[in-house]
């Protein structure tokens, strides 16, 4: 694997967004940054159109990464830009450029008229069968949105990263690894969150005349306390706060979403060749977070 943070690069704002905090994250990372566009080839009959034909439809292709690049050149000189052009369909080819690089980002926008935002059948075919992280960033994403308001309530890229926020729905290793590292790169802290319901023994400790649901709290919170023991050890300079919660563990990191920087989810690798496996919360969670989303693969 290269240490090299891939985005794939249409030219929309969404992914000029996923461009710039691909370059913000490979400063953190000390990487270089790949900007991948896929380049299908002008159908015969536009190809003989004069205002459509092959070689204004090339131009337009070439400049696209290019004037992305030399923006991101001038505007972080420490990072490392590179353009690709591949053709062929957009998700082959960005699974395929993935399986060389650290991370994969790609864009999303919001939906017009309603609370949430697109991930389209590019994006969510890549997000269900790529092996690294895959970063999602929304249309309009700032430097500025990812940190804590200055002391006078004014956005600034100055002041300290906000959270980063973990989901333990179905703990793993590398997901929780993923979450800790990236808190550590940024210096900000960690918000480990989890949702889960009473268990059917809690009705019929009801019917028996016992109500339970204190001691199913307190159980809940030392279970989750006891899986990042090892975690809080290792990285010793990461704040961390636990947040176990009663109800939808989705619903819970949406909320938590709001005032974080990051939020890392875990996808089970499938390697089935039917259908589209991603989760339910990670679904939710990347169509209604409002931050940049981190989907993170693990058998």
């Amino acid at each position: 694997m290269t240490r090299t943070i891939t985005v794939g690069l249409d030219g929309s704002p969404e992914s000029r967004a996923a461009a710039e905090w691909a370059a913000r994250e490979a400063a953190l990372r000390q990487v270089p940054v790949r900007l991948l566009h896929v380049w299908q080839p002008v159908p015969e009959p536009m190809a003989e159109a004069p205002l459509l034909g092959a070689e204004t439809h090339r131009h337009w292709t070439e400049r696209i990464p290019r004037d992305a690049a030399d923006g991101l050149r001038l505007r972080h000189p420490g990072v490392g830009v590179t353009t690709e052009q591949r053709a062929g369909t957009s998700a082959e080819v960005l699974l395929e450029a993935a399986r060389d690089a650290e991370l994969l980002v790609l864009g999303s926008r919001a939906l017009s008229g309603l609370t949430g935002f697109l991930v389209g059948s590019v994006g969510q075919s890549v997000v269900a069968r790529a092996e690294v992280p895959v970063i999602l960033v929304r249309a309009g994403e700032q430097a500025a949105d990812e940190h804590v308001k200055d002391p006078a309530g004014i956005p600034s890229a100055a002041t300290g990263f906000r959270p980063v926020v973990l989901d333990t729905d179905s703990p793993d290793d590398t997901v929780i690894t993923f979450a800790f590292e990236e808190a550590r790169r940024r210096e900000a802290p960690l918000t480990v969150v989890t949702g889960w319901n009473l268990p059917p023994y809690y009705v019929y400790s009801l019917g028996a005349g016992a109500d339970l649901r204190e001691d199913i709290i307190r159980e809940q919170a030392t279970a989750l306390t006891e899986a990042l023991l090892p975690w809080r050890e290792k990285y010793s300079d990461v704040e961390v706060t636990e947040d176990s919660r009663l109800g939808n563990p989705a619903n819970h990191l949406i909320d938590a979403a709001r005032d974080a920087s990051l939020v890392v989810v875990g996808r089970r690798i499938r390697r089935s060749p039917f259908g589209v496996h991603i989760g339910a919360v990670t679904h939710a969670v990347m169509h209604h977070a409002t931050t940049p989303v981190a989907v993170v693969a693990h058998d």
